[in-house]
């Protein structure tokens, strides 16, 4: 796909002199995960994700007609309502990365007032869910002033521009699974944006839940960006970035075939190997927490005494997300509530399931 021809800058119909945007972006968990990444934010291998539900992004852009025009971008940030400086940085970048891809970024001055329903840089990806909630109200900015009414081509332009501020937020566009990196699989897959995992998903695996148990919510020690980075002089890199393609093809025909050990046994290795590759970096680093492991084992345990289809995954953080069918929703609820929330921050966790991405407020 040649990007240059596919998401060039659209030739404006009428500007809108000033008005608002607000929509509403989930954060995604990898099943397949992706670590490691070329120029320009493209994965060295392809991942798989549950779309969320509840742990999302809420964004609202304003928007108003510059008085002087110039040359520069004109933002400003409110996270939560307080003004957040140490994000300006990042989001001038993100501005520089797409600015070929709009003709009207620098002809408006822009307030951004974004919220979490989760704790920030906690390992819930929430640069996933606030790059794409941002992508979108752009996308959709520019849908209005440009006229633009294919919906299809604007759901992948936002997953193509949100993909520029954050790798996996061009996972966050649709739902209920989606698939980022190209795989002869997976029709229409492609590095550049992610697409709708194109077949029809086992019962088994429909409306599955998302509990994640809070173990850690402060900043993370070493950021996904960094991680990523590690990758390229990581001893085991290409090894992994050739069983995570080879994962994804399993966990197609799983999906598929609807076998839930198989899941079980995939997610759960892709999970360790996310971190086995942080701790087999130079430098070497560790994101899981002593609770987090007891948490692993303590699921483990309640499988095997019980033949339950609950398993677990991680994000690049401490926290664990507890993964279950809709029909274990209320053994499983009892067994967190009894068993794993004393391994919690403050005994905190986020009920959740899966979502179809994101949405206009």
């Amino acid at each position: 796909m040649n990007v240059t021809t596919s998401f060039t800058k659209n030739k404006i119909v009428h500007l809108l002199p000033e008005g608002k945007i607000s929509c509403s972006a989930p954060s995604n968990i990898a099943l397949v995960k992706y670590w490691g990444k070329y120029p320009v934010q493209q994965p060295a291998n392809p991942s798989i994700s549950f779309t969320l539900d509840q742990s999302k992004t809420i964004t609202t852009l304003y928007f108003k007609e510059k008085e002087i025009p110039n040359d520069n971008f004109e933002f400003e940030l409110l996270f939560e309502g307080i003004a957040k400086p140490e994000f300006l940085p990042k989001l001038e970048s993100f501005f520089s990365k797409i600015e070929p891809f709009f003709e009207f970024l620098k002809q408006y001055h822009f307030k951004i007032e974004t919220r979490n329903t989760f704790p920030h840089s906690s390992g819930i990806a929430s640069s996933a869910s606030s790059m794409s909630a941002l992508a979108y109200c752009l996308t959709t900015l520019e849908a209005q002033i440009c006229e633009i009414g294919d919906q299809d081509y604007i759901l992948k332009k936002t997953s193509f521009i949100a993909r520029l501020g954050s790798g996996s937020a061009c996972r966050s566009i649709n739902g209920p699974m989606m698939v980022w990196g190209t795989h002869e699989g997976i029709k229409e897959s492609t590095n550049l944006y992610a697409v709708p995992f194109p077949f029809t998903i086992h019962d088994h695996f429909k409306n599955y839940q998302d509990t994640i148990l809070l173990v850690d919510k402060g900043k993370k020690e070493v950021s996904s960006t960094v991680g990523h980075q590690l990758m390229h002089e990581h001893p085991y890199a290409e090894s992994r970035f050739k069983q995570a393609y080879q994962n994804i093809t399993r966990i197609t025909e799983i999906l598929t075939s609807g076998n839930k050990d198989a899941f079980i046994h995939l997610v759960e290795s892709e999970a360790l190997t996310l971190h086995a590759m942080m701790m087999t970096s130079m430098p070497y680093f560790i994101l899981m927490k002593a609770n987090t492991l007891l948490i692993i084992q303590k699921i483990w345990e309640y499988r095997k005494n019980t033949g339950s289809s609950v398993c677990f995954t991680l994000d690049a953080g401490a926290n664990v997300h507890v993964l279950y069918p809709e029909n274990e929703q209320k053994v499983i609820k009892k067994f967190i509530e009894s068993e794993l929330v004393a391994y919690c921050e403050n005994g905190n966790y986020i009920c959740d399931k899966i979502g179809f991405g994101i949405e206009l407020l």
